[in-house]
């Protein structure tokens, strides 16, 4: 009988069928309501429970599934699934780490390219008849602060290093003997050290809210900001106040608070870009990404180790 796995991304639909060439019977319920439907209906169905961060799996959704063995978390944050709760039932945890980097990378650097350069405004501009001559920074040469320097993080840093000229410095939970740029204790020590900060740190409890008003002091008025982390990583309200009162150049956002509401104070600021938390979305990203979800699955239900599991918290 096959494995069912409940599937609660909304986003990789064309690539479900590498999950179902596998074996695997799937149970789709992108929306809230879908979602509590499932898992009501098919609760003694579902060994696995396909999901991303922000998306989740509560402690009462994985009490309410008696069955459950695994959650595999499309992407690297897995800051809504309760771990705790996963880890008192003895239930595996997998995520996508790194997989979808590249896709990440691009998209943290487009943000930047199009904030520095004003991008939207111009093309705006010219869209009305205008034809302004904006005066902007180039990237060539200046200095770009990373916040979390693992897989994306080092890919943001090889395309400004390398494509751009950019003198890189980072901050990490600890420091890295095997790269070559700059070590910065803090996040306030990184912003002073930066014309350019990207955030591209997890999410949970050990970031949250590390970039508030000092650090966005010490970047200071000439200073842009680009998150393509989580919400969570930056105090919004801080943030706002900061830009509306030119303390910071400008932000550019990929990630939200209550996702997909969008603060009206965001909205209708010049120096600010929004996307829609597609930085990990591409063909190839997804592709990937699924593929390595059904490569977890296949190994753990044949007694195999996991290829991408997550430390959970000890059971209580």
């Amino acid at each position: 009988m096959p494995v069912t796995v409940l599937v609660l991304v909304e986003t990789i639909n064309d690539y479900l069928p590498i999950l179902e060439q596998s074996g695997f019977h799937l149970i789709l319920a992108p929306t809230p309501a879908e979602r509590a439907q499932a898992i009501r209906t098919h609760a003694s169905q579902i060994k696995a429970v396909l999901t991303r961060g922000p998306l989740g799996l509560t402690a009462e959704e994985i009490a309410d599934l008696p069955y459950l063995e695994i959650i595999c978390v499309i992407g690297a944050g897995y800051e809504h699934v309760d771990l705790q709760a996963a880890s008192n039932r003895g239930i595996r945890v997998t995520n996508g780490a790194g997989v979808n980097a590249s896709s990440v990378a691009d998209h943290a650097m487009a943000l930047l390219l199009a904030l520095v350069r004003d991008i939207p405004r111009a093309d705006a501009a010219v869209r009305r008849g205008e034809w302004p001559k904006i005066m902007r920074p180039s990237l060539a040469g200046k200095r770009l602060g990373i916040l979390g320097l693992g897989a994306v993080g080092m890919a943001i840093a090889k395309r400004a290093a390398k494509g751009f000229e950019m003198t890189v410095s980072y901050h990490n939970r600890q420091l890295r003997s095997d790269v070559p740029y700059g070590f910065c204790s803090t996040p306030t020590e990184l912003a002073r050290a930066s014309d350019f900060l990207i955030i591209a740190t997890p999410g949970g409890l050990g970031t949250h809210h590390l970039i508030n008003k000092q650090v966005l002091d010490a970047l200071g008025p000439n200073g842009f900001i680009v998150n393509i982390a989580r919400a969570s990583v930056i105090v919004t309200a801080d943030l706002i106040s900061a830009l509306e009162q030119r303390r910071i150049a400008g932000a550019a956002l990929d990630v939200f608070d209550a996702e997909p509401q969008v603060p009206q104070a965001l909205k209708v600021l010049s120096n600010v870009i929004l996307t829609p938390h597609v930085a990990g979305l591409s063909p190839e990203a997804t592709q990937a990404t699924v593929e390595l979800v059904g490569e977890n699955l296949l190994a753990y239900f044949s007694g195999r180790p996991l290829l991408t599991p997550i430390d959970l918290p000890r059971a209580k």
